[in-house]
């Protein structure tokens, strides 16, 4: 079995990247109740809303980044990084349901009466903001894909959302300042939170993909072209390919079939071979298990199975 272990420095990157996510969510969530006081701004709050649960989504994806890292041990055998689906998951219901209380909180305000004061500074916080979420958003996404982290990724995607959010905010508040019409800032907010209720939906589809171990269609793919070449170079063939993703990198069994005649030690060698090109050609990288077998065997079980 061909494997490959994570860098202490992506592990180092990684790390930073959360916590700084965590901090600036904090900071956040403190502007935006700052702009909700001033403003009584229904958009806001409910802004500042998701900025909780966003905060409470970090802190759990923190938490599952540090354990995805845990060495595998007799109770987990295939090791913790699992729990970076379990992430993805959490996150995404979060979004959902600040998407919820946001819907909620725009139709209850507009119902019970509208009423905007200090316009101009809650909106320059709330544009602080969104440029503070947009900038960490779309480092967090670049370097979750770029070190193959799923729950670096969500997060990123999370933070995204929360910078979409205060735009919405923004361009309901200056509607108001422009046309002096108040439904405009109930409005915006709903708009919002059927935005946001997309990619929540869309981070909850990953998680459950990687749970049921759903096949990515491109991996598989790949996978076969990588299996046809490399049998074919070394005069051999397989069947009963499976694969799976298991959060950090991909769980490869194939079994290899053998000329009759072939050494135990000649057979070993060219599998080692093709698992090493097999973890090689997948990203994030490939645990790879073979089995081996010889023709006659391979063609006296089909029988058996066929009688």
């Amino acid at each position: 079995m061909i494997t490959t272990a994570k860098s202490e420095e992506d592990r180092i990157a990684l790390t930073f990247a959360m916590r700084l996510s965590l901090a600036v969510g904090l900071l956040m969530f403190f502007m935006k109740v700052g702009a909700y006081l001033l403003t009584g701004s229904a958009a806001i709050l409910s802004d500042a809303a998701e900025s909780v649960v966003h905060v409470a989504a970090v802190a759990f994806a923190a938490y599952s980044l540090r354990l995805s890292y845990k060495p595998a041990d007799e109770s987990h055998p295939y090791g913790h990084a699992k729990i970076a689906f379990f992430s993805a998951g959490f996150e995404g219901a979060m979004i959902i349901l600040a998407a919820l209380f946001i819907l909620y909180e725009s139709i209850h305000k507009w119902k019970i009466g509208l009423q905007l004061e200090n316009l101009g500074l809650g909106t320059a916080l709330t544009g602080a903001a969104a440029a503070i979420n947009g900038a960490l958003g779309a480092y967090l996404v670049l370097l979750g894909r770029r070190k193959n982290s799923l729950i670096l990724t969500a997060n990123g995607k999370h933070v995204l959302t929360d910078c979409w959010t205060s735009i919405a905010v923004l361009v309901g508040l200056g509607l108001v300042a422009v046309t002096k019409w108040l439904p405009f800032d109930p409005i915006c907010g709903m708009i919002m939170a059927c935005n946001i209720l997309v990619s929540g939906g869309g981070l909850m589809k990953s998680a459950w993909s990687g749970l049921m171990d759903a096949a990515d269609p491109s991996t598989q793919s790949k996978l076969h072209e990588v299996l046809a070449r490399e049998t074919s170079r070394h005069g051999v063939s397989y069947h009963q390919l499976r694969h799976r993703n298991i959060g950090d990198a991909h769980w490869v069994e194939v079994h290899l079939v053998f000329r009759d005649d072939i050494s135990l030690a000649g057979a070993h060698q060219t599998a080692t071979s093709i698992e090493q090109v097999i973890a090689e050609s997948l990203e994030p990288h490939a645990y790879v298990t073979t089995h081996l077998e010889c023709h006659e065997s391979h063609d006296e079980h089909r029988s058996g199975v066929a009688h």
